[in-house]
């Protein structure tokens, strides 16, 4: 009897939870770390645009419905962002709960459209992690408390990122809080901290500028003395080589913009990613 009662426990230790995570997509690499971390070992996490990778113009591939099909809770950005996944979902013919990580945030706009790329402000994304643990805890009720002290112990790391942001900006001198970056992926980041960004290309990437709006932003870098162009890691970098150098102003480095790089890259997560972006900017503005 003894023995039937203590292979009755091994069979429901917590060896057997990995069949028991919770299945969770989400759609592109920033919203994944944010899932991972506040998910630990209680979830199994699929992302369908991996690392350095644009979302915009991502093209689903047949395993990514097959991915939708078997998960619980679909995390996706809102806002816009991903055109190519309502389609998904519905070609899926799956019954997972699609859950809108950038719900409460009041989006800016860009012309008649919303700005998509909410996550670059850090209280941004303390909403995103707030309805991400929300999401997990409705989804897996058992595991709440433990969800919970996750998304704890993550946004006390984000108050101490924001305010390492706030810092790190405020010794830059306010004439030189000015770059020029691929596309505008940084709004909320200028709106939240008080960099500005100007972009030759739109909101996405999937827009080509044209001759005359290129010579309007050479114009714009000589009047406004502007000091730095960046790169991003997800766009073709000969535009921006080509204005550096036809207005003189220096390449300050790569910010990291619509997705994380990979595990040996600079920015593998979302704090990674944030501390990336202000060291470069501090270093090409600050002198």
């Amino acid at each position: 009897m003894r023995v039937l009662v203590l292979l009755a426990l091994l069979l429901t230790a917590s060896p057997l939870r990995a069949a028991e995570r919770l299945n969770v997509v989400a759609s592109f690499s920033i919203l994944g770390d944010f899932v991972r971390t506040v998910g630990g070992d209680r979830v199994n996490v699929t992302t369908l645009v991996g690392p350095d990778s644009d979302v915009h113009v991502y093209t689903p591939a047949p395993s990514d419905a097959k991915r939708i099909a078997d998960a619980k809770l679909v995390i996706v950005n809102g806002l816009g962002l991903e055109g190519w996944l309502p389609r998904l979902v519905q070609s899926s013919g799956a019954k997972a709960q699609v859950v809108t990580a950038s719900a409460g945030i009041t989006p800016l706009k860009l012309g008649s459209a919303a700005d998509p790329h909410a996550w670059q402000s850090v209280p941004n994304a303390k909403v995103y992690v707030t309805d991400i643990a929300n999401a997990l805890v409705a989804a897996d009720p058992d595991d709440a408390e433990f969800f919970r002290a996750q998304a704890k112990a993550y946004l006390e790391k984000l108050e101490t990122l924001d305010r390492e942001v706030r810092e790190a900006v405020a010794k830059i001198p306010p004439e030189r809080r000015k770059v020029i970056s691929t596309h505008d992926a940084f709004g909320y980041f200028a709106a939240e901290y008080g960099v500005q960004f100007i972009a030759p290309l739109g909101v996405s990437t999937e827009t080509e500028p044209s001759a005359r709006d290129i010579a309007g932003i050479i114009g714009q870098i000589k009047a406004a003395r502007i000091p730095a162009v960046f790169l991003e890691n997800i766009s073709d970098d000969r535009l921006i080589r080509r204005i550096a150098a036809e207005t003189g102003a220096k390449v300050g480095g790569t910010l990291i913009s619509d997705g994380l790089t990979g595990e040996k890259g600079p920015a593998p997560t979302y704090i990674d990613m944030v501390r990336h972006n202000i060291k470069a900017l501090t270093s090409a503005l600050d002198h």
